[in-house]
């Protein structure tokens, strides 16, 4: 008898030109979340249109085939 094994669906997406697989049903929270980036000081650019709601970051599902450009902003003196 076979094993029962759950596979977690992924999609492919771009992140700043780089292809990237992340679990299907992912928020861009999530993503920000998974590579420690905080959500209020990065600008996004999804689709070739610049995310200004940064509140809707938790509710905005990424898709397969997004185009994603992150810019995060660094502080120095």
């Amino acid at each position: 008898m076979m094993g029962t094994e759950v596979f977690e669906a992924e999609i492919a997406l771009t992140v700043n030109g780089a292809d990237r697989r992340i679990p299907s049903g992912w928020t861009l929270a999530d993503l920000l979340s998974s590579v420690e980036l905080d959500p209020r000081v990065v600008v996004v650019e999804r689709n070739g249109q610049i995310l200004r709601d940064r509140s809707s970051f938790a509710s905005l599902a990424l898709a397969a085939d997004d185009s994603l450009e992150i810019v995060h902003f660094v502080g120095g003196g």
